[in-house]
């Protein structure tokens, strides 16, 4: 009896002595962001792997994709049952480049959490970089899952990078504002006391996709992070708040990309965020896709994403091919059959 009388007060100390959720360390020191043959060199010196797909000709426009949380430069290669963003834009004169953000893949601190200023900041400065480069040629950003929180996040800053438009796919916009309670003090408790705590999250019984040959092959590939830091969740989740409620900020036009059975990214956030991004003088055009997934670019439809994506390169303010731009917002409030992580 009395050891459970004294749980509280040891609960209590273990918050107070706590770790602190850790970040990774910065570059070796400052510098002129710029491309080598295979890095990208981001302003604090850090290195960070690149790849890159240019078309045989010049380029109509070019555009700088950044990949998803746990994930790396490879989600825009090809990959098993899908044609690849790279490829499959540089094919139609769009050159794709593409890096590892620091804390994955072939980067430097694999599993740490970088922080969102510096997440941000690499990709405003590659995109500055790019346009230096391609001065006379339209230059686009794509953002998958986080790193579409992380796009949105920079062009709603008041300094955004000079793109000309952006597309977001299945973007992490799951802020805590509109996750359950409990999730939220759990999340913060597990990050403070445990943060090195690397939970495999195969229990939530989640699903990202159809592809499951390009989900096995993931699984395979030891750069996808599997097992994930929890204070690196904590620190997602800090990048994810952002980009919420920055969404109204947000005035360079984009292409919204949600899939009907994104188990990742819940509906009600992505409501939220897509009222703000189509509000007002916001030029959002939004497209709700029925056999979607949340790794929407590589599902079994891929094919069908990639050639809205090409087309609204070319004409922004064009109807999509797929025409599931249609009513994508009265289809996605109206959408039912729910599994619980999409409400």
């Amino acid at each position: 009896m009395m050891a459970w009388r004294a749980l509280p007060v040891v609960v209590l100390a273990l918050l107070l002595t706590g770790c602190m959720p850790r970040i990774a360390p910065p570059g070796p020191g400052a510098t002129t962001p710029h491309l080598t043959e295979t890095r990208f060199v981001a302003s604090d010196g850090l290195e960070l792997y690149m790849r890159r797909w240019i078309p045989p000709t010049e380029p109509r426009a070019v555009m700088l994709a950044v990949h998803g949380f746990n994930d790396y430069s490879k989600a825009f290669d090809k990959v098993p049952g899908a044609p690849g963003v790279g490829p499959f834009l540089a094919a139609r004169g769009v050159a794709v480049y593409t890096y590892d953000q620091r804390g994955f893949g072939n980067s430097p601190h694999t599993g740490l959490w970088a922080g969102r200023e510096a997440l941000v900041n690499d990709f405003a400065d590659f995109a500055a970089v790019l346009k230096r480069q391609h001065p006379d040629i339209p230059l686009y950003a794509l953002g998958e899952s986080m790193g579409g929180a992380v796009v949105m996040t920079a062009l709603a800053r008041d300094n955004p990078p000079p793109v000309t438009a952006a597309v977001l796919a299945s973007p992490a916009v799951w802020a805590r504002s509109t996750m359950p309670l409990l999730y939220r003090v759990a999340l913060w408790v597990a990050a403070h006391v445990v943060p090195g705590w690397t939970p495999t999250g195969q229990s939530l019984g989640r699903q990202a996709s159809d592809n499951i040959e390009m989900l096995r092959d993931n699984g395979r590939d030891p750069l996808f992070i599997k097992a994930t830091r929890i204070d690196a969740v904590y620190g997602l989740s800090d990048l994810m708040d952002e980009a919420l409620t920055s969404s109204s900020e947000v005035k360079a036009p984009l292409l919204y990309l949600y899939g009907r059975n994104d188990q990742i990214i819940p509906r009600k956030p992505t409501k939220e965020a897509l009222k703000a991004l189509t509000g007002g003088d916001a030029n959002a055009v939004p497209a709700f896709y029925s056999n979607g997934w949340h790794m929407i670019l590589r599902d079994k439809g891929a094919s069908v994403v990639l050639n809205d994506v090409a087309a609204y390169l070319s004409d922004p303010k064009a109807p999509l091919p797929s025409g599931e731009d249609r009513d994508a917002l009265a289809r996605l409030e109206a959408a039912k059959g729910e599994c619980p992580p999409c409400r």
